[in-house]
């Protein structure tokens, strides 16, 4: 069993103590999501999740290892999708997913099946620039399923989308547990994770101490 869990978790932007005290675990198979009002650090822990983010303090653990000891080994080990859909506008659809693949080790039965899932291969020749938000955010989707990774960490990912692609997100989530995977998400919209467990980051706000203060 894979396990992916945070230690006594301390996050800094600047100088503002975001959350303090943070613990999180996630295992083969769970699902995780993020709530909690703008600002609380949503965000900021899906990005430190993904390497992109050096904790002030704290630990995070990959089956017992630092996790951050070789940010090329964990990278390998995950999926994050961000605000910012990583689709380049001169590349086709097609092309946009397969750059994903091969640096992955996809091939293209993955091209494939991401296309299916995400509903979009009638835009297999369409270029990046001609696409909508939503088309956008699906094709940035759609490269979770192109390149597989046991963890996914998704941030808003139902932007933009509509109610039918939100169900092929659901299912696409539910299959990736159901082979073991491990999904962190955080949302503002209704996204249906059976069993998923839920972290609300208000629960971690906390004014720092004079030390603290001093010391940022």
């Amino acid at each position: 069993m894979t396990q992916f869990h945070g230690q006594n978790l301390i996050c800094v932007r600047g100088e503002h103590m975001v959350f303090r005290g943070l613990d999180f675990e996630v295992n083969s198979g769970d699902a995780l999501i993020l709530v909690g009002p703008n600002g609380s650090g949503k965000s900021s822990l899906l990005r430190m999740m993904a390497g992109l983010l050096k904790p002030y303090s704290g630990k995070m653990l990959w089956n017992g290892e630092d996790a951050l000891d070789d940010f090329d080994e964990h990278g390998a080990n995950l999926h994050y999708v961000g605000h910012h859909d990583a689709v380049k506008s001169v590349l086709s659809v097609a092309e946009n997913i397969r750059f994903w693949a091969e640096l992955r080790g996809g091939d293209a039965a993955d091209i494939g099946e991401a296309l299916d899932v995400f509903d979009i291969k009638h835009l297999y020749d369409t270029p990046g620039q001609f696409l909508s938000a939503g088309q956008k955010r699906r094709v940035n989707l759609a490269r979770v399923i192109a390149a597989p990774a046991p963890l996914w960490l998704l941030d808003e990912p139902t932007t933009a989308l509509d109610k039918a692609t939100i169900k092929r997100l659901e299912a696409a989530i539910q299959k990736h547990r159901d082979a073991g995977g491990m999904v962190v998400l955080s949302t503002h919209a209704d996204v249906d994770t059976p069993g998923a467990k839920v972290l609300n980051l208000s629960d971690f706000v906390a004014t720092p101490t004079v030390e603290e203060m001093m010391a940022l």
